[in-house]
């Protein structure tokens, strides 16, 4: 025989057993709505949709335990969506609120549902999934009402828009801008300073190079050493080189006879031509026809050169004070 105790124990075990399933149904149920903020629209008009799930804590808390909103398209039948926010979260009395709103807009006219919206419920450690549905929303969407028994309005004439100064105030700023660049440009160019050639006047005259060149010929005694052509090339090439930096004459590129045509207009050159002729013609002959001119030659050449450089040196050239201050001393 069982005790009472014994009996009564396995009474509660059995009852238990038999009410566990309910309340683990009643555990997981979830509260889902979908609500209008209106149910009588325009057409165009925009109607507001709100979603709510209302969880327990013991829901909120449960690891295992998720709901996932209805996705809406786009397009529902009559209904088009516009925007549709984020699920936010709110607590109300130890229960935890989702909610997510959408914005609807109809363009046809009639009496629509909204469907039913159908939320998925997903529970234990297995994920087994359960719905929740919503109940469809009855939405009028009414035309404009027109009275046809008035006639026609005309059609409003083009209205002119007032005038003024600061619609027009960035392009005035850009004139104003651009016209001050120019005047600062024009300014600046006229005003800039000048830069002036700068002239690079010769430290040493021609006249004192071809004395110093002539110098450096008579010590380094070319014919003397037999070298008769190289002499009288160095001798005639520092007289061509003087007239060209003294007197602007092409020398270098003229053969003798042009070279004593050109020096005509040239007068102080011009009173030399007798003795730049001799000197010329003595140094071609060495130079082309192999001539063996004596040693008189030789110096007289050296000597009507110098003579020459003399005679055409300029007045206030630095030669000239040199000159003057031998002829003092």
């Amino acid at each position: 025989m069982y005790k009472p105790q014994v009996i009564r124990r396995i009474f509660l075990c059995c009852l238990l057993g038999l009410l566990y399933p309910f309340s683990l149904l009643a555990q997981q149920a979830v509260d889902v709505t979908a609500k209008a903020d209106t149910n009588s629209i325009r057409i165009g008009e925009q109607i507001k949709l709100q979603l709510t799930a209302t969880l327990t804590p013991a829901q909120f808390k449960d690891a295992n335990f998720k709901i996932l909103f209805p996705v809406l398209p786009d397009s529902l039948d009559h209904f088009d969506v516009v925007t549709r926010t984020a699920i936010d979260t709110s607590v109300n009395q130890d229960q935890h609120i989702l909610h997510q709103t959408f914005t609807l807009t109809s363009f046809d006219s009639g009496h629509w549902e909204i469907p039913p919206m159908r939320f998925e419920v997903i529970t234990g450690a297995n994920a087994t999934s359960d719905s929740a549905v919503t109940l469809p929303i009855g939405i009028d969407v009414n035309t404009v009402a027109v009275d046809t028994t008035k006639a026609f309005k005309p059609i409003k004439a083009v209205q002119s828009v007032p005038w003024s100064i600061w619609d027009y105030w960035l392009y005035i700023a850009i004139g104003i801008t651009i016209a001050l660049v120019g005047i600062g440009i024009w300014w600046y160019l006229r005003t800039r300073p000048k830069t002036e050639k700068v002239v690079h006047v010769p430290t040493v005259s021609p006249y004192e190079i071809a004395t110093q060149e002539l110098k450096v010929l008579k010590e380094e005694k070319l014919w003397q050493q037999g070298d008769i052509k190289q002499y009288y090339t160095r001798l005639t090439d520092i007289l061509r080189t003087y007239f060209e930096h003294q007197f602007n004459i092409a020398a270098l590129e003229q053969t003798s006879e042009e070279l004593l045509q050109n020096i005509k207009p040239v007068t102080k050159l011009n009173q030399q031509r007798d003795k730049l002729r001799s000197l010329l013609t003595i140094a071609d002959l060495a130079k082309f026809a192999k001539l063996q001119p004596t040693a008189d030659e030789h110096e007289d050449c050296m000597r009507k050169a110098e003579e020459i450089l003399e005679w055409t040196k300029p007045k206030d050239g630095p030669a000239e004070n040199v000159a003057g201050e031998k002829q003092q001393a």
